[in-house]
């Protein structure tokens, strides 16, 4: 028996019981957390998967857990196929890795040698009696109980119902295959909605000259934030200085947002009119510079291979020399 470094296995308790059934007891070393990688990988391929990564309490989820782990136990053992690693080496810096054919823990153990012949037919028995839709369908079901018991107190337990202990699996079998949305579909998977906390705005000592800068935007629409904490430092050199630019390219940022919205919108609800370069209204900066030079059109894909082409004319441009 393998275990980890933890008091809930290597206690006194669970070695001396090892030991007089004769049973090797083994640990992982400290630190070294890949000494259990075959057990632990069931952790994220099995238990994740089943039950989340919520935290439940109460004595009524603990036997909802059981439902899930009993119905899931004999859905994997009997009816998810694995692979197992069969060969690995390394060639080089290249790595080649083998696998036996993909196979059940019930078909491995019925061709293992060592396993005795009545447990063999124990197991077949067994195996007959399983519908692999019905535990399927126990396993949603508690799932979906837990997904409504994440995060709750034992003493808020009491207000769920439990899931009825055997569901129909017929009705089951119908939707399979039909509710197939974007995401995870399993209820333990499912994270509560929060209620988002709003965080308080500060105030910023750039309130009280809002009202100025937008002034000086709107006759110099041009004008760099550093120039105007120039002016700001000018007027009040106690609270603003030549580094504290930054809040104020914040600020401009936000003005001419808001003014870009506003003409959007005011396009939209009447006749667009193109706006002269460099306008501004009461609400900030609206316009990039003029342009220095016409612009100069970009030429077609087909004008690029063939060549010149005259707009004027009907004949078809001559093929380049």
């Amino acid at each position: 028996m393998d275990f980890d470094n933890d008091s809930a296995f290597m206690n006194d308790a669970v070695v001396p019981w090892c030991r007089e059934q004769k049973l090797e007891v083994t640990r992982s070393r400290a630190y070294k957390k890949n000494d259990q990688a075959f057990v632990e990988q069931k952790n994220g391929a099995v238990v994740r998967r089943l039950m989340g990564y919520g935290r439940f309490e109460g004595a009524d989820t603990a036997r909802v857990m059981a439902r899930l782990y009993a119905a899931a136990r004999l859905y994997i053992n009997f009816f998810q196929p694995s692979f197992k690693l069969k060969e690995k080496r390394r060639e080089g810096a290249k790595v080649i890795k083998r696998y036996h054919a993909p196979s059940t823990p019930y078909e491995r153990a019925m061709a293992h040698p060592e396993v005795s012949a009545a447990v063999k037919q124990r197991l077949r028995e067994q195996y007959r009696t399983l519908d692999p839709v019905a535990l399927l369908a126990e396993i949603r079901a508690t799932q979906e109980e837990l997904g409504n018991r994440v995060d709750r107190r034992a003493d808020k337990d009491a207000t769920l119902q439990l899931a009825p202990s055997a569901p129909d699996a017929v009705a089951f079998a119908k939707t399979l295959g039909m509710t197939v949305t974007a995401g995870d579909p399993r209820g333990t998977h499912r994270r509560p909605k929060r209620r988002y906390k709003t965080r308080v705005r500060m105030p910023s000592k750039l309130d009280p000259h809002v009202t100025a800068i937008e002034d000086w935007l709107a006759t110099e629409p041009q004008l760099t934030a550093i120039a105007i904490v120039g002016r700001l430092s000018e007027k009040h050199p106690d609270q603003f200085g030549t580094k504290q630019h930054s809040i104020v390219q914040r600020l401009l940022k936000a003005l001419r947002k808001k003014a870009a919205e506003n003409f959007f919108a005011e396009s939209l609800g009447t006749t667009a009119v193109v706006p002269t370069p460099g306008a501004v209204d009461g609400s900030g900066y609206r316009g990039p510079d003029p342009p220095t030079a016409p612009p100069i059109e970009k030429a077609s894909k087909a004008v690029r291979l063939v060549g010149s082409v005259d707009v004027g004319s009907s004949a078809p441009a001559a093929p380049p020399g």
